[in-house]
């Protein structure tokens, strides 16, 4: 019988260490008022789980479902030369319906 292992990526991170920044966008403010869903910048290596954990713990709201996205850096121009922009990682944090909101201002 096979046990299930968990693979870790990475150091042990805190949570202040997974949500590094909210995402303030016109998009972003729409979603939160009428669908109880935050977009946040989060570490690259944070699983799920771990970016619930942390939104609970630092918010102190009640989460019903992360879902992740890798984006990709844009190539831009930098003077003569072409240059990347670091990939990074966005989690949209969709809370319970008991929940109350996340305030950001």
């Amino acid at each position: 019988m096979a046990t299930k292992t968990t693979e870790v990526r990475g150091p042990k991170l805190e949570p202040h260490q997974i949500i590094l920044r909210p995402l303030i966008t016109e998009k972003a403010t729409h979603q939160s008022s009428h669908h109880r869903a935050y977009p946040f910048e989060v570490n690259p290596w944070a699983t799920k789980t771990e970016i619930k954990v942390a939104a609970e713990e630092l918010f102190g709201v009640r989460v019903d479902k992360v879902r992740t996205q890798n984006r990709a850096g844009k190539t831009k121009r930098f003077r003569f030369k072409k240059g990347r922009l670091a990939h990074w990682k966005k989690a949209i944090i969709i809370l319970h319906d008991d929940s109350a909101g996340i305030d950001f201002f």
